[in-house]
């Protein structure tokens, strides 16, 4: 018998239920940014109730969403040039700020080229996806932990190696496997945003010049805030991938994401993703934006050590009061809880007891039974915001006798 859109119905409900029977549903924070009170904002509850929270999950990591000369700068594109682009880069939305952008940033990275996407998110699926396959009979060695995108990216390629994560032993193992006279691309992160780790960046560059593989380098949790100009973990490291994938949607405070390298790779990801090729370009307005950010960027380093000073207090913050704080040797201090609802019942009593807003991490993000709180600490954020969420937490844990070691 055919389906009746009742037949759709419940099974779009069941698939709802599932998650709430889990604790895994997410309800979306309703939050009023408020020009120049980063880190504060308004949080729109249910039931009309509002109230000024402290933000503490925000990738805006250096607070330039709200800096005088990006906004001034896009205020100026926007009376300038208008709201949108006007179309795709290959049709007619192909404008001038996104070519001094390009620039701007191929030169930051050390790179030929560079290429505008809409998102973080496109600019990895896309370009992999391109990439691979244009590189017929390639081999894909990626991270373990490599983000969503990019798995997106390499979705389906029959010759795909997941290495454990950071384990270098684990990935020599595997690029010495394959035909040595086949094509290799090592795709990693060099910050991973749930963990905080880093990436050992050089020792993986020796083994791909060593078995002859191309690398693809996500920054996206770096680009602004490590290295002497803020140009990522390969800058401060010294270490050289073919491809930089990076975002405006976190430290340079914006939206949208691009990729950086060799002039001929750049150019044939260029035309021939179609994540690219169909979509229509990013507004003058966000490209303003951007290129604004990155002149902040080059020299604000008072507020990466800040940043920095702020992620390491926090950390020993909660170490010394005994909370299960996970290693990390980035400015993501996350907090493990375990357990979906456990998780998100933390997450809302600190809305409604301490006025702090930090959103539950559970799966898919991470793994069942790591469910987390992702704490990112920015330079604006306080040594008093910071005594006050240590306080809140250690509260809670006494009274809920919550577990204080370790358990992953």
């Amino acid at each position: 018998m055919p389906w009746t859109p009742a037949d759709y119905d419940a099974r779009f409900a069941a698939a709802l239920a599932d998650l709430r029977k889990d604790g895994r549903y997410r309800d979306f924070a309703v939050l009023e940014r408020q020009r120049g009170e980063f880190p504060y904002a308004i949080m729109h509850g249910p039931n009309g109730r509002s109230k000024k929270v402290t933000v503490w999950c925000s990738n805006d990591y250096l607070g330039l969403g709200q800096h005088p000369e990006i906004l001034e700068a896009m205020h100026a594109a926007l009376d300038a040039w208008g709201a949108g682009s006007g179309g795709t880069r290959n049709i007619s939305g192909n404008c001038w700020i996104h070519t001094k952008l390009e620039q701007e940033l191929a030169a930051w990275h050390g790179k030929e080229a560079a290429l505008l996407f809409g998102s973080g998110y496109t600019a990895n699926a896309a370009a992999l996806a391109a990439m691979i396959r244009l590189l017929p009979g390639c081999h894909i060695f990626s991270d373990q932990k490599n983000h969503a995108s990019m798995i997106a990216g390499m979705r389906g390629h029959p010759n795909k190696h997941v290495f454990a994560h950071n384990d270098l032993n684990d990935l020599e193992r595997l690029l010495a496997s394959v035909d040595a006279n086949a094509p290799k691309l090592i795709a990693c992160e060099s910050v991973y945003s749930m963990d905080g780790t880093i990436a050992p960046l050089r020792e993986i560059e020796a083994l791909a010049k060593k078995y002859g593989a191309l690398t693809y380098l996500d920054e996206v949790h770096a680009v602004g805030l490590y290295g002497q100009t803020g140009a990522g973990i390969a800058e401060r490291d010294s270490a050289t991938f073919d491809v930089i994938e990076g975002t405006f949607g976190k430290a340079f405070g914006v939206a949208g994401g691009y990729i950086a390298g060799p002039k001929d790779l750049i150019d044939a990801v260029r035309s021939h993703a179609g994540g690219f090729i169909f979509t229509t370009s990013m507004p003058p307005t966000l490209a303003a934006g951007a290129l604004a950010s990155l002149h902040v960027i080059k020299s604000a380093h008072d507020l990466r050590a800040r940043q920095q000073r702020q992620a390491n207090r926090l950390r020993e913050k909660l170490t010394a009061a005994g909370l299960p704080v996970m290693p990390s040797a980035s400015h993501i201090v996350p907090l493990l809880i375990g357990g979906a609802r456990c998780c998100k019942g933390v997450s809302d009593w600190l809305y409604e007891n301490a006025a702090i807003y930090v959103q539950p991490i559970n799966y898919p993000t991470v793994a069942v039974g790591e469910e987390r709180l992702r704490l990112t600490p920015s330079p604006l954020h306080t040594d008093v915001m910071i005594d006050e969420l240590v306080e809140a937490l250690d509260y809670l844990w006494a009274q809920q006798h919550l577990p204080r070691q370790m358990v992953a």
